[in-house]
């Protein structure tokens, strides 16, 4: 018997509003790019260096898809908690291979937002700390709780 844990958590902003496509099959996929930060002191330097990762984020959960399609905005605070998934795929002019690691939210995955709305993050200047989320979802359960 087989046994393994793929398990990828995430605190972070999203880069851009999300994008929806819809598929061949009929279903839809959100696709969400969420930048982490981090920061150290350069030993050499003694300054500070301050570095971004993006992540790529997927889901094709109906109830995620339609509230990230409501709440995922640009600049938004964002928990995501899903696998690493990497694709395989070719382009049709192209002998080799291109691959893509993201992070797939599926059933049991989880998604909270920790701004509000209007919030930091949005461009309208609120205040730069967390607030209390408005939207927490689990993959196939959304709830709403929205305070305003």
């Amino acid at each position: 018997m087989a046994f393994g844990l793929n398990r990828a958590e995430l605190i972070g902003r999203l880069g851009a509003d999300v994008t929806v496509n819809h598929l061949a099959s009929g279903g839809r996929v959100a696709n969400l790019s969420i930048a982490t930060d981090e920061g150290y002191v350069d030993k050499q330097s003694g300054e500070r260096v301050d570095k971004t990762e993006w992540h790529r984020v997927v889901t094709f959960q109906p109830g995620l898809v339609d509230m990230f399609e409501r709440h995922a905005k640009k600049g938004r605070l964002v928990y995501v908690a899903g696998k690493l998934q990497t694709r395989r795929w070719k382009k049709d002019e192209e002998d080799s291979d291109r691959f893509s690691t993201e992070i797939l939210i599926a059933p049991g995955g989880r998604v909270q937002f920790l701004d509000k709305a209007n919030g930091n993050g949005n461009g309208n200047g609120n205040g730069a700390h967390a607030e209390t989320a408005d939207v927490v979802a689990t993959a196939g359960v959304v709830g709403e709780d929205i305070p305003f």
